[in-house]
């Protein structure tokens, strides 16, 4: 009798054969690609932590929708730095804020592209916290009529898909009921259900402006040594309507995307954060690892932890790697 071997080896002998068994793919079309608009004209600076990423003006911005849609990512996520900033964040719904302008002029150039409006008050507030202030308490239920006013602002730009970032209870249930009051029923909600107070978001405070005057989050955004709580927060967020769950960051949470995975039918995106893109950048810069290759992996680990949309800085590169 011959004995058998076990060769799990065999269905890794040839590219094709690899190809055929994979079990993971990633698609540009999983892609959202995060731009920053800054008032002015003609503006294209890039971000020194972030490199390869710009702040844009608006028209500058439309000119990089462009090349995204033609790459075949399908959506942008619209961050903005503000003219004025105010205890309120009143800037975060004028209708003439980087922000508003340049999902107007998106949509009006690439409307095939969808576009995703990040709804939170911290680029906006001169304290640089995500809410109205009570003394240096953030007010939730105070902030969740200013998040209200953001939210419908960026559905009458244009906006397909608001994202509220800022952690407040019971804000997506809010931001659902002005949208649907002003006709915006078709509007849907990307929510951060899980957004922990990472140590990751570094860079993006640097090209956002964010950065709080005083203290930190942590008062409002998720502790990072907490799963369980992460499932709460998903549940009431479904139940608030949201329409996309969101677990923020990605990389060191990829088993609470996992476990939210696991636990419900509706989509789920991750946030692979500035840090997290910066760190790549930099040891890319020194020759210790080769990009292309970290990237494509990092992002396909995403999606292997259950993640339908990944929102990320590297996704032009990524793009372009995936169609060569």
């Amino acid at each position: 009798m011959i004995e058998q071997k076990l060769r799990p080896r065999r269905m890794r002998i040839t590219e094709n054969i690899r190809a055929m068994v994979r079990e993971t793919s990633l698609s540009v079309k999983d892609f959202v690609y995060p731009i920053f608009v800054v008032p002015g004209e003609n503006v294209k600076e890039e971000i020194p932590s972030m490199p390869g990423c710009y702040h844009l003006s608006v028209d500058r911005a439309v000119e990089l929708a462009r090349e995204i849609s033609c790459l075949g990512i399908p959506s942008v996520e619209v961050f903005g730095l503000p003219e004025y900033k105010d205890e309120i964040g009143s800037s975060a719904w004028d209708m003439n804020s980087p922000v508003q302008r340049a999902i107007k002029a998106i949509k009006a150039k690439v409307p095939e592209l969808a576009i995703v409006g990040d709804v939170c008050l911290c680029q906006y507030t001169n304290h640089g916290h995500c809410g109205q202030l009570c003394g240096h308490y953030v007010d939730n239920d105070a902030t969740l009529k200013l998040l209200q006013k953001v939210a419908v602002s960026q559905a009458e730009a244009g906006a397909d898909i608001i994202a509220p970032s800022d952690m407040m209870d019971g804000r997506v249930a809010a931001i659902r009921e002005a949208l649907d009051e002003k006709g915006f029923t078709n509007v849907s909600i990307m929510s951060y259900a899980v957004k922990y107070a990472s140590g990751y978001y570094g860079p993006f405070r640097d090209a956002a402006d964010s950065a709080p005057q005083f203290g930190d989050r942590r008062a409002y955004q998720m502790d990072p040594a907490n799963s369980r709580e992460a499932m709460k927060e998903v549940a009431l967020d479904i139940a608030e309507g949201a329409d996309i769950i969101m677990v923020k960051p990605a990389l060191a949470y990829l088993d609470v995307v996992r476990q939210v995975r696991d636990s419900i039918h509706h989509p789920v995106a991750v946030y692979n954060v500035s840090g997290e893109y910066a760190m790549v950048k930099a040891a890319a810069a020194n020759g210790w690892i080769d990009e292309k290759r970290i990237v494509l992996e990092t992002l396909t680990s995403m999606k292997r932890a259950g993640a339908d949309i990944i929102i990320t800085y590297h996704a032009i590169d990524a793009a372009k790697w995936l169609k060569g």
